[in-house]
């Protein structure tokens, strides 16, 4: 699923509120209102293309006749910058009060896909797939997944309510493992965290669907992929880096989940330049 107008309004609404409040009193001031302008988005370093349709959302909050052409489509990898990814015409005013908004998205958008195609081109060839947390900006999580889509990664659960993931406090409270898948199952796939063998091996006897290998060495994962012999999915998570990423999916685990795609990601370098 894209971008679509469901998940955009919400936040650009909420964006434009932050940025413009009562009104953009620069632009207002200096700029006729029956002037019109033409610009390009630019990216001015090298990544890959995500967010053209929160741009376009953003100024045409501000007015609907604002026109954006997209030059690039999603997930474009770029090498050579600046290079120019879409065309917006309208009404300057619209266009000068969302510059900022419309920036701060797309750069946001195109650093987390950039930063998740960096993973993914690490794990090549191993059969394992990148996936993303709930370690997202708090409002943002649905544009920031979708980043994660465009850089090639996979998604992991979108938020509490889709899927059970049963982690050491859970388990703390629930009484252990076995209680814990029993009282979770209700007809659906159950991942249980495991941080040591024995935890795995509880996991394995409750019947869980995916184990989350916690804060686990390359080798210990390697040793657990062997002992579970398919019997269960495996996702190797906590602390994983560029550095690491290739040794924990070599090891033959499904999954790598790493936290960073979203919230260590820096945003790129981007531009709106007036013809």
């Amino acid at each position: 699923m894209g971008l679509t107008p469901d998940i955009l309004d919400p936040v650009v609404r909420a964006a434009l509120a932050e940025d413009v409040g009562s009104g953009d009193v620069t632009t207002d001031s200096v700029v006729p209102a029956d002037a019109r302008c033409r610009a390009t988005i630019e990216l001015e370093e090298p990544g890959v293309v995500c967010g053209v349709a929160a741009v376009r959302a953003v100024f045409q909050a501000l007015d609907p006749d604002v026109v954006v052409e997209t030059l690039l489509d999603e997930g474009t990898r770029v090498g050579d910058v600046p290079a120019q990814v879409a065309t917006i015409e309208g009404r300057a005013r619209a266009v000068l009060t969302g510059e900022r908004t419309a920036l701060n998205l797309f750069g946001r958008l195109c650093g987390i896909a950039t930063l998740t195609a960096r993973y993914v081109d690490l794990v090549a060839g191993t059969g394992a797939r990148i996936l993303d947390t709930r370690k997202t900006t708090p409002g943002l999580r649905a544009l920031e997944k979708y980043a994660v889509r465009c850089g090639g990664g996979t998604n992991h659960r979108f938020g509490l309510h889709d899927a059970v993931l049963l982690k050491e406090n859970h388990l703390r409270i629930a009484g252990g493992i076995g209680p814990a898948v029993a009282a979770a199952r209700n007809g659906r796939p159950v991942e249980v965290e495991a941080e040591s063998l024995d935890e795995l091996a509880e996991a394995l006897e409750a019947g869980a669907d995916r184990i989350l290998l916690d804060n686990m060495t390359p080798e210990q994962v390697r040793q657990v992929v062997e002992l579970v012999d398919g019997r269960a999915q495996l996702e190797a998570s906590g602390g994983i880096s560029l550095a690491t990423v290739r040794a924990f999916a070599e090891t033959g685990v499904d999954f790598v989940s790493v936290g960073a795609l979203t919230h260590a990601a820096r945003s790129l370098r981007v531009s709106l330049e007036v013809e």
